[in-house]
């Protein structure tokens, strides 16, 4: 018994170790990191580095930036995350209907904006946007409504993040559901329709429920993937105007990267992380207590 379990160390050590030294071993200095004042000083000599306990995470809370990024942030996860599922299950239904024709090509074409490179997307949309010469307002024009500076007022600069990032994602998450309603057996529909039940009943009694626990795998998937809102405000905006698309990543970037307040950055790191965790075990507590 012990010389199989030595010999399964040994074959699963290659790949546990890298993990243990490049993800492990980095997030626990960042831990520690969020209880000192690392600073730019701090890089140059270590000596400078002070332990100051939760004084960051205090800190924290004290801090109307990070409420704002905050806020915004939980206004691109609760918005934008259920309008990106709903659109990628209502694409995935019509691709896996059986009137449609040349499904191989339109999979093709919603999925290519997921490999294409998230920073030439936002450029592009950029010009999309632009009050005087971009298309939306162009297309607007001719239903006699004024131009929208999508970008440039508050109102309406995180709705346009949230739009671009709906066409650059939902592809992703229309393969799975295409996935999970391939699995669903044809004669769960057969014997429905002999039961004489019609087109709604059927995707209300049988494809929902079939398809929760792939809308639960997307949703959670699509809920990390949104708090760690970055590049579109980054590349769009830059947290502007006004700080209303700032996203906690992005202050946690700028504390970090811009001001050198490497403890401060860790803590908001941290912060977000149990964010992250707590809405992932209320997600799957609530499927349990929806299964029970």
């Amino acid at each position: 018994m012990k010389s199989l379990r030595r010999a399964a160390y040994f074959f699963l050590a290659p790949a546990l170790l890298p993990i243990f030294l490049f993800f492990f071993v980095p997030a626990l200095a960042a831990f520690v990191l969020s209880f000192t004042d690392f600073d730019i000083y701090a890089l140059g000599n270590f000596q400078y580095v002070r332990f100051v306990g939760l004084k960051n995470y205090f800190q924290l809370l004290q801090d109307p930036l990070f409420w704002k990024a905050t806020a915004n942030t939980f206004y691109y996860v609760l918005i934008g995350g259920p309008l990106a599922i709903a659109a990628s299950l209502g694409t995935a239904l019509l691709l896996h209907a059986k009137v449609i024709r040349f499904k191989g090509f339109f999979r093709t074409v919603y999925f290519a904006p997921v490999v294409t490179t998230l920073v030439a997307v936002a450029v592009v949309w950029r010009f999309l946007y632009h009050p005087r010469f971009g298309l939306l307002n162009y297309v607007l024009g001719f239903f006699g409504i004024d131009p929208i500076d999508w970008l440039g007022d508050p109102n309406w600069a995180m709705p346009a993040i949230i739009l671009m990032s709906m066409w650059k994602n939902f592809g992703y998450n229309m393969i799975i559901f295409i996935a999970g309603l391939q699995s669903i057996p044809e004669q769960l529909y057969e014997a429905a329709r002999m039961d004489g039940a019609n087109a709604r009943q059927q995707f209300t009694s049988i494809t929902l429920p079939m398809l929760m626990p792939t809308t639960v795998f997307v949703s959670i998937i699509a809920m990390i993937g949104n708090f760690q809102l970055f590049t579109e405000p980054y590349v769009m905006t830059q947290g502007g105007p006004v700080n209303s698309t700032l996203s906690l990543v992005l202050l946690m970037y700028q504390q970090g990267f811009r001001w050198w307040n490497l403890g401060y950055s860790a803590a908001i790191a941290f912060v977000l992380f149990g964010i992250i965790l707590a809405g992932s075990l209320l997600q799957t507590w609530l499927q349990k207590r929806r299964e029970a």
